[in-house]
This record gives C-alpha cells, structure tokens and sequence, in this order.
C-alpha cells in the first residue's frame, strides 16, 4: 500500500467521538481520531514496511504517526530516522509509545534512551524513559547492565519530583517496568517507588490514573508475573 491509501483508510475509519478523546489526551495534532482496533485491521495486511512507516510519520498526522510505529521495521530504523521522529513527537502518544516502541527494537536502543532521558525537552526525555522501560522488559537480564539500571532507579528515587509532567509519568513507569522485569531488582524498584509515594501528574480531562508502582507489583506478584519478559511492547 501506498501513504496516499493508508491515509484514505485511517480517514474512512476516523470518528468524531474518537477524535474529542484524543484532544483530552492531549492531541496537538492533526487526527482523524482512529481507534487503534481499526489500525490493525490494516497492519495485519501490510505488517511491516520501513519507507511506508517513515513516509506516514512525516505526515504529521496523529493516526498516521502512531500507525508507523506498528508497521516500522525496526531492523532498517537508522538512528537519524528515530532522532527525527523523537523531536517530531509532540503528543505524548507518541513520544512515549511509538518512538519507544519502535527505538527499543533497534541496536540503537540504549545509546538513544541515554541520550534522550538528558534532553531538557519534555516531550524528548519522556520518550527516553519509556523507551528504557520497554528494553528492560524485552531484554534478557543477561544481556542487561543490572548495575548502571539500579543506579538509574536510585536516580529517580532523588530526581522525580522535579521534573516535568510527562516525564514523571515516564520515570515511575520505568520503575514498574524494571519491578516487574528484573526479579533480581524487584525490592529495590518496591523501595524507590515506596521513597517516592504517589507520582503527580496533570492528565488533562481524563479519567487516566498514575500508576502506584507498590500496588502494582505486589498483583505482579501474586499472579507469578514477576520476571516474565515481552517479545515486543508494541500494541
């Protein structure tokens, strides 16, 4: 499929209702207002396709940036490919899911997250801790710095507070994903977030919640789900 059909699909599929909902989440965008069920309907036919995915990001259309992220190619994403669509991320639905979703796929993963959660743009250091949190729960421990990510939750447990809305957001879902990814750091994650207590956020005009990382790990736990990795956090 081309850009030019893609985009006539997501527009047949787009509601008004569904567009006032992403306007309370912030959309700045131009969007259709797609459900991502839909999106998927089309994602099933063209899987994965790396100039289509760039071509429907440079669109700047809402739907058609969080709909690249879905069919990228994360074995072709180059790192000024990802660089751009990090500083072209404005709505946090896709600084904080697509661009990580996508970035933590990549050899590139770790040496942008690194870079990115230093950024003094909100949108830019959001998307790199997302982006963490996503390696920390697809990689093998193995093939993870345990040391240096303990040390990034002691870097939260002091910093949190201070930052910028969405990147608080981004920090305590780091330390979820860490609690529940790493058995090895579980405690600690537990500690950090019982250090931090409950993580304020502005959310708009929206019934969405700020995880309290406790609570969640400790269902993690009693469903035996601590440790259990993901093959992919696209969805």
């Amino acid at each position: 499929m081309t850009a030019k059909e893609v985009m006539k699909d997501l527009e047949s599929m787009g509601s008004e209702q569904t567009r006032k909902i992403y306007k309370k989440h912030g959309a700045n965008c131009p969007i259709f207002g797609v459900k991502v069920g839909d999106m998927k309907k089309i994602v099933k036919k063209i899987k994965k396709d790396y100039a289509l995915s760039l071509d429907l990001f440079a669109t700047g259309n809402g739907d058609a940036m969080y709909f690249a992220g879905l069919i990228a190619d994360e074995t072709k994403m180059t790192k000024s490919d990802l660089k751009k669509w990090v500083k072209a991320s404005e709505w946090y639905m896709t600084s904080e899911y697509t661009v990580p979703w996508v970035a933590s796929e990549t050899k590139h993963a770790e040496s942008l997250a690194d870079e990115w959660i230093n950024s003094k743009k909100e949108n830019i250091a959001s998307s790199g801790w997302a982006t963490w949190g996503c390696i920390v729960s697809m990689k093998d421990d193995a093939d993870l710095d345990l040391k240096k990510i303990k040390e990034m939750l002691n870097q939260v447990g002091k910093t949190i507070h201070d930052q910028p809305n969405r990147v608080r957001y981004a920090m305590n879902g780091f330390v979820l994903a860490v609690g529940g990814a790493i058995s090895s750091l579980t405690d600690h994650a537990m500690k950090t977030a019982e250090k931090i207590g409950k993580v304020s956020v502005n959310v708009g005009e929206t019934a969405c919640k700020v995880p309290f990382v406790p609570d969640y790990l400790n269902k993690m736990k009693d469903k035996n789900r601590i440790g259990k990795k993901k093959k992919t956090c696209r969805c």
